[in-house]
């Protein structure tokens, strides 16, 4: 199957761009040189790799709550990108409805970085986006699901998954976090995301120890329920990836119809629906 030729969208990238939009000071890490990446560079790049459509996550890098240089991509891509942001959880149902009319589709919450604590107000902020249809987006990592679960079940929102869980790949598939994950994705709930291999791999790239979690996730959650992306541009990651690469990674695990359904006629149902 020649990659570049199948239509895919991107379900989770970012865009930095400290010259118009200078990072938070009170943001601990600040992403510099090949991490940095505006949205007219990460345009080209998927141009060169045949992306048409992208979702984009405000980074806790560098931005943490400020989402301008968020929803200035959105604006400027011609319909190009939707967006997930980073919100205070209190935020308000205004605000939300002001974020979604600029092309906001759902709000992140990274326990993987900030810990399961830090979220555990955030049921009424999820019952808002529920009543938004808007989408719940987790990271976590290990075992930190099965905290969210109660909260996810009582108010019914819409769930994404980042990074296949982030599993620890040497206590196997059983561990309870990823087990925790398939049974969400058997309600039908929720959507996951393949991606971010470098973030719970324990080998180096090509990660030959993730297929298994990856034909987990889509037997339990079906193929359209799952989507690919690439995690562009690859933020704290330990070793240069490069965007080609991590194509032809994801094209092996798969069949050339079941990337078609993972990389373009899911992503396009959900995101970027006609």
């Amino acid at each position: 199957m020649d990659i570049l030729r199948l239509p895919k969208i991107d379900g989770h990238c970012h865009v930095l761009d400290p010259q118009r939009f200078p990072y938070a000071p009170d943001v601990g890490y600040h992403p510099q040189g090949q991490e940095v990446g505006d949205a007219r560079c990460f345009s080209a790049v998927m141009d060169c790799h045949g992306v048409r459509h992208a979702l984009l996550v405000g980074p806790n890098s560098g931005y943490g709550l400020d989402n301008r240089c968020l929803l200035d991509a959105i604006a400027q891509g011609g319909g190009r990108f939707k967006g997930v942001a980073v919100l205070p959880n209190d935020c308000g149902l205004e605000r939300l409805q002001q974020l979604q009319a600029q092309g906001i589709v759902g709000v992140a919450f990274n326990a993987a970085l900030h810990g399961e604590a830090h979220y555990a107000d955030i049921e009424p902020l999820l019952l808002r986006l529920r009543q938004l249809g808007l989408w719940a987006q987790f990271q976590v990592q290990n075992d930190q699901l099965p905290f969210f679960l109660p909260m996810i079940e009582r108010s019914q929102v819409r769930v994404m998954v980042d990074h296949c869980g982030r599993p620890d790949v040497a206590r196997g598939l059983a561990q309870p976090g990823f087990q925790a994950l398939l049974a969400l994705g058997r309600t039908g709930q929720a959507v996951v995301k393949l991606s971010g291999p470098i973030k719970f791999s324990g080998r180096p790239f090509p990660f030959d120890d993730v297929a298994p979690y990856a034909h987990a996730l889509a037997g339990a959650f079906g193929l359209g329920r799952c989507i690919w992306a690439s995690d562009w541009p690859y933020l704290k990651a330990p070793y240069r990836l490069d965007y080609g690469p991590m194509l032809g990674w994801f094209a092996s695990l798969f069949t050339p119809s079941e990337c078609q359904q993972i990389m373009w006629d899911t992503p396009k149902a959900l995101l970027f629906p006609d």
